[in-house]
């Protein structure tokens, strides 16, 4: 089966619905490529990797969490953004980006897959736009969740103001490179806090509040809500799907 680019479209708007959201790129269709598409590849970021191996697969979309265009970057089509969207219009491929549309969706997005990747419930409580998630949780103390975290994600985490025995009764976290929301996680009540990043203020806070902070990797903390979303539509639409994962270490 297939479907038309912008019933495609249509299916990915209405999921996410992106007008909910003050961003920093646009959302939706970046790249347009053939009217039908048959075969969906889903990936974290519009990498040059992911596009090539999209080629290899005969892709005619990618669905992808980063995308090629942010506020406030140069708009001169030179260097490596010309050559991602070169390859992109040689081969006819459609890219389709949806930055924190793809983060807040209460079941597929980054946040409710990293949830449950963690083996945590949670929902949407805090920071902006009201998308750091709190759940309950039962973790002996900050070395035992970031142990916990290690073997979900499969890589090593940094673990910054583990407060002796504290267990750890409210979990907050946030996908990604969302360092800034620890305060209003600490106000929040949360015991811990996981996401990508961190910063150097926030090895501070994490001290002096006894709150910890686990950084577990931007690219590790959002590998889960793309190909969750673009396994979702591509059922739905009665398409392939497949996803690719570019190793990142960051």
């Amino acid at each position: 089966m297939s479907i038309e680019r912008n019933q495609l479209l249509s299916v990915f708007n209405g999921l996410l619905q992106p007008e909910r959201f003050k961003d920093y790129g646009p959302n939706g269709l970046q790249v347009e490529g053939r009217s039908e598409i048959r075969r969906i590849v889903s990936g974290v970021t519009a990498s040059r990797a992911l596009i090539e191996a999209a080629i290899e697969a005969e892709a005619d979309a990618i669905f992808v969490h980063h995308g090629l265009f942010w506020r406030g970057m140069d708009g001169r089509i030179t260097g490596w953004l010309k050559e991602r969207i070169r390859l992109l219009l040689a081969h006819d491929i459609n890219l389709f980006a949806y930055h924190l549309p793809l983060d807040a969706h209460p079941e597929l997005g980054n946040n409710a897959r990293l949830g449950a990747q963690l083996g945590v419930q949670g929902q949407a409580m805090f920071g902006e736009q009201n998308l750091g998630w709190l759940a309950e949780a039962e973790f002996a103390d900050a070395a035992a969740l970031a142990d916990h975290v290690q073997r979900a994600l499969g890589r090593s985490v940094t673990l910054v103001g583990a407060d002796g025995q504290r267990p750890i009764r409210k979990l907050a976290w946030c996908t990604g490179g969302a360092q800034g929301f620890f305060e209003s996680a600490i106000a929040a009540g949360a015991d811990a806090y996981i996401t990508g990043e961190i910063s150097e203020p926030q090895a501070h806070l994490a001290r002096e509040t006894g709150v910890c902070f686990i950084a577990a990797g931007h690219h590790a903390t959002e590998r889960y809500g793309a190909p969750a979303v673009a396994a979702h539509v591509a059922q739905e639409c009665g398409l392939e799907h497949r996803f690719i994962d570019i190793d990142n270490p960051a």
